[in-house]
């Protein structure tokens, strides 16, 4: 009985699906190389690992609650444990609070300023499941919350947030249309039934391109903020295989299948990590 407690527990909060704390950790570790000039402190790696699994949990718990109502219309999420019955709806926000607070409790020894962004970045992730109501690109709002360990760890390892680091967050945005409109393009005839706003239906016959382009736009802005802080070869090998990897996308969602889609979406996993990867490298073999 117990165990399959903790068993719903680990499907509200996706534990069994890590895929979301990777489109976070790979742009949150990018931002920590490039802030601490390809030295971070291993601690701060630690907190920041622990912290992005902590508020992507928290984020879903969030999402499943506000969405119970939604859900229920939508075949791939009829069966998520507070749509379903098997969870009740406090029990979501119980479980969501309490990983905010330990991933609070988790910045206690670094400075001011990466605690107050730290709120910010809470009231974010608890307000994005809200934007699908009204807003005609979620997914944009998505890529904040997403992104928002990129001046978190500019602010603990510099205690400021330069432009490099707001340039960053933005490509992160644009990265996230991209992957999440893939996502979207799964859910697209549930969500026109049920009034849920996406990305994927805003673009509507554009889709693809939209895509494309934002893939384009953020490593248009990746490439500037890498050379200007001196990265070469590597890092610049690391774009290459991300745009290998876009380009495989376009060739899974331009017939706009549903299970081609979510394979693409999945697939930006490994094109975060070649950036990463180039990143890390560059700095480590300069």
């Amino acid at each position: 009985m117990i165990s399959q407690r903790v068993q719903l527990y680990f499907q509200l909060v996706r534990l069994d699906k890590p895929i979301g704390i990777l489109l976070l950790l790979w742009p949150t570790f990018a931002a920590l190389w490039i802030a601490s000039d390809g030295k971070p402190d291993w601690r701060l790696i630690l907190i920041f690992s622990a912290g992005t699994v902590l508020m992507r949990s928290a984020g879903c718990a969030i999402n499943d609650y506000a969405d119970r109502d939604f859900d229920k219309h939508v075949k791939r999420t009829a069966e998520r444990p507070v749509t379903s019955g098997k969870i009740a709806s406090w029990e979501a926000i119980m479980v969501a609070t309490l990983l905010a607070l330990i991933s609070f409790a988790l910045i206690l020894p670094l400075n001011t300023l990466t605690k107050q962004l730290s709120v910010l970045a809470v009231l974010i992730a608890g307000s994005y499941p809200y934007f699908k109501r009204f807003f005609a690109i979620p997914q944009a709002y998505l890529g904040i919350a997403f992104g928002f360990g990129i001046p978190m760890a500019f602010a603990a390892i510099q205690n400021t947030v330069p432009p490099l680091a707001w340039i960053l967050l933005i490509a992160n945005i644009f990265w996230a249309v991209a992957y999440d409109t893939e996502y979207a393009m799964v859910d697209r005839d549930d969500d026109l039934k049920i009034g849920i706003r996406t990305s994927a239906i805003t673009f509507g016959r554009y889709d693809v391109l939209a895509v494309m382009l934002c893939y384009a736009v953020s490593f248009s802005l990746i490439l500037m903020v890498g050379w200007q802080q001196g990265l070469r070869y590597y890092f610049v090998a690391g774009l290459v295989v991300a745009c290998i990897c876009a380009i495989y996308h376009y060739r899974l969602i331009r017939n706009r299948e549903r299970l081609a889609c979510f394979k693409a979406f999945r697939h930006n996993n490994w094109l975060g990590a070649a950036i990463f990867a180039g990143i890390a490298l560059d700095y480590a073999l300069k």
